[in-house]
């Protein structure tokens, strides 16, 4: 692989990585198919096992050890640079000292709702939701529960920037992704057959008491404000997780986690077997 030293913030690489991590989501994803930046070798590693295409490595000059163990492609690019330059580009407190570019997955519709064996997708809707850990958290337990995807609504924060990425632990490189409009999520549940749900504290159902081992999508609300009425109102229903304890609601993580382990739980009953991923994406 090709492997250049740099000593100037004026590399085009560099620079592309500083872009990339400062402004998320721009041109990144199965639209604009622009580059994301990634931290660290534990994440470079799960995008190379995600078979992601990874144009450019970055190493601080003393870290090289760093990439032996990464079955880099022999077209991928690595530059090494001065601590201090490749700190200078990274968006964390403690900047790791290995990072890349990555060119995210280019999931379509028919990723989340017409792959072969996929009876009832299991979906998560993001309505304006602004923290970046709970959205990596949100795509971690989303797999981890076997959902078939995750759809962002505008407002909803990319899950390219650099914390939600963290915090999906690898998540968002293997999870069908989109970002969509309300009017194109509608018409495309509709005509899927797949129910939407909003999630309230008020006046909604027990989860455990709705079915959710059929076609759904849940529908998780700007931690503050909730799901917009508007929208909520075009929703089949609502449902609550009931809590016996003093506290009004949970963090927007926590709920969409409990919410997507109680669909799981009932799809595992239906099938009458493990708990597993019904959706054949594996």
């Amino acid at each position: 692989m090709p492997v250049r030293i740099v000593q100037s913030k004026q590399n085009a690489r560099l620079k592309e990585l500083r872009r990339a991590l400062a402004a998320p989501g721009r041109g990144a994803g199965s639209e604009g198919r622009g580059l994301a930046g990634i931290e660290g070798p534990n994440l470079i590693e799960e995008a190379l096992r995600a078979h992601l295409r990874v144009p450019c490595v970055f190493a601080a000059q003393g870290f090289e050890h760093l990439l032996e163990t990464l079955p880099l492609p022999t077209d991928t690019e690595v530059l090494l640079l001065p601590r201090a330059l490749l700190d200078s580009a990274l968006a964390t407190e403690s900047p790791q000292p290995v990072a890349a570019l990555v060119e995210p997955p280019g999931w379509t519709w028919a990723h989340l709702l017409d792959r072969p064996g996929l009876t009832a997708p299991l979906l998560v809707v993001l309505a304006a939701l602004q923290d970046p850990g709970n959205l990596g958290a949100i795509l971690r337990s989303a797999e981890a529960f076997g959902a078939d995807g995750v759809l962002c609504l505008p407002g909803t924060v990319s899950p390219w920037n650099p914390k939600s990425v963290r915090a999906s632990a690898g998540s968002v490189f293997r999870l069908p992704l989109l970002a969509t409009s309300e009017t194109e999520l509608l018409s495309h549940l509709r005509k899927a057959g797949v129910r939407l749900w909003t999630t309230t504290t008020h006046q909604a159902q027990p989860a455990d008491l709705v079915d959710l081992a059929g076609p759904v999508a849940l529908l998780i609300g700007n931690e503050g404000n909730g799901v917009p009425g508007s929208l909520a109102s075009k929703a089949e229903g609502a449902l609550t997780i009931p809590c016996p304890g003093p506290v009004e609601s949970l963090n927007a993580a926590v709920a969409a986690s409990v919410l997507l382990y109680e669909a799981s739980r009932q799809r595992a009953a239906r099938s009458g077997g493990p708990q597993q991923h019904l959706g054949g994406r594996r």
